[in-house]
């Protein structure tokens, strides 16, 4: 029995923009994980099982008088995406078939079943990629993983950046831009998939970054799940009706991570919450824009008695539920923080920064 596992992730600041070329996110893997664990089936079909996902829900929409569901939700999706490509590149490098029973088991759902917003999707295709490699004894870098989770997760969902696959991947803090979605569609269209894995990607970059010394990650959860692709799908929609704005968005994005990075860079936690803050403001303006609700009255909570105790917060993801973050140093009265979070029916989480070594 082979084990594999990659960890969740959260956003911190560069939320939206991060879809399009350019404009930079940083996020951080969390020291929640899930896990794939492969065997070679002794029967005469294989097994692919998860006791969280078998009674997970799935949206749908109507269109005319016909119902037409989305699976954008449905991990098992993931799961059958990411052993669709990897074993087709393990098929390009000559390696046979065999059956096998896949085991999931996942960490990032709370105990009633609520997802945290942890990137369960991005998590459980890069998991299902390593094990598979692993189990045919491919032992491939950190970039070609990544590259060949992101062609997966991005056949099922359709939209977003990939940057919870980087983190998934890579581990810690970092920050990521990420590639041209259109060029990756023609390279799969015209090449192999082991050339396209092999390229450079244009507008690609991950770097790792290294939080300044008292720096304190803090996470509140909302108690309410969301969906990150039909909020994207919802902006996705919208945003040639508003270009200008758009444009003026993705601009001052752009700027504020870019600071934020220079907060890491200068080991300055001042500059960082400064920025945080910013990103906080350039969401809620974006939201306007697009009349979604990014910062539901929960999160505004968790924000301001955060606040209250000079952390600088603001949602993390997509937002409409799942987590808000926040950037505290060593004044801030911590605990105090989350029983107050406590009262007003958040609930703190208390996880921790998962590194990963070398990035390779």
């Amino acid at each position: 029995m082979i084990t594999e596992q990659a960890p969740g992730k959260l956003y911190i600041a560069g939320e939206y923009a991060v879809l399009e070329q350019n404009c930079p996110a940083i996020l951080v893997a969390v020291n929640e994980f899930v896990r794939v664990s492969i065997a070679k089936s002794t029967g005469t079909s294989g097994l692919i099982h998860s006791k969280q996902y078998s009674q997970d829900s799935i949206h749908w929409i109507r269109k005319g008088n016909q119902m037409v569901i989305d699976n954008r939700d449905n991990p098992f999706e993931y799961i059958l995406s990411a052993i669709k490509f990897t074993e087709r590149f393990c098929l390009e490098q000559k390696v046979p078939m065999s059956l096998y029973d896949l085991h999931v088991n996942s960490d990032l759902d709370s105990a009633d079943g609520k997802k945290y917003g942890l990137g369960s999707s991005a998590a459980v295709t890069v998991a299902t990629v390593k094990a598979i490699l692993n189990f045919y004894g491919l032992h491939c870098t950190k970039d070609l993983i990544f590259k060949l989770s992101a062609i997966s997760h991005y056949s099922v969902q359709g939209n977003g950046s990939a940057g919870d696959i980087a983190a998934s991947v890579y581990g810690g803090w970092l920050a990521y831009q990420t590639f041209d979605k259109a060029w990756l569609k023609q390279e799969l269209a015209t090449k192999s998939l082991s050339d396209v894995l092999n390229e450079a990607w244009p507008g690609l970059k991950i770097q790792l970054l290294t939080p300044p010394e008292g720096l304190n990650l803090v996470i509140g959860w909302s108690q309410k799940p969301a969906s990150t692709s039909q909020l994207v799908d919802k902006t996705n929609a919208k945003k040639k009706f508003i270009k200008t704005q758009y444009d003026t968005f993705l601009e001052q994005s752009r700027q504020c991570v870019l600071d934020m990075i220079k907060g890491f860079n200068e080991k300055n936690i001042a500059l960082i919450q400064k920025q945080i803050r910013l990103n906080r403001q350039l969401l809620k303006d974006f939201a306007a824009l697009n009349h979604i609700a990014i910062e539901i009255p929960r999160l505004t909570k968790l924000i301001n008695i955060a606040e209250q105790f000079n952390g600088a917060a603001k949602t993390s993801g997509a937002g409409n539920g799942d987590c808000g973050i926040v950037i505290a140093d060593e004044q801030t009265d911590i605990e105090e923080m989350k029983n107050i979070w406590r009262e007003n029916g958040i609930m703190p989480l208390n996880f921790l920064v998962h590194s990963i070594a070398k990035l390779i």
